[in-house]
């Protein structure tokens, strides 16, 4: 159950539902930080920390290019919403 508790516990907070959303949204899959930060009205710093928790629990990947980080969902992990659900409807 451990990688379900990481996941939901990352999710369960809407700044962070909202960053997967536009990331999932996003044309060729990847956003820069710069874009992620545009699209909220919460400091550098927050958004850094929301970013930061969602890499730890392994639901975004990130990339330096430069000075700036560009972001992708990690799929793998986002795979675990279904297998979850499955888990639920065979008990």
């Amino acid at each position: 159950m451990q990688p379900y508790v990481r996941l939901f516990k990352a999710l369960a907070d809407d700044t962070r539902l909202e960053i997967i959303a536009f990331l999932a949204a996003a044309d060729g899959g990847e956003l820069c930080v710069c874009d992620i930060e545009a699209n909220f009205d919460l400091s550098q710093p927050t958004i850094s920390h929301h970013l930061r928790l969602l890499r730890e629990a392994h639901l975004v990947n990130s990339e330096r290019r430069g000075t700036w980080v560009y972001y992708t969902l990690d799929r793998a992990t986002l795979d675990l919403v279904p297998e979850f659900h499955a888990l639920l409807t065979t008990r």
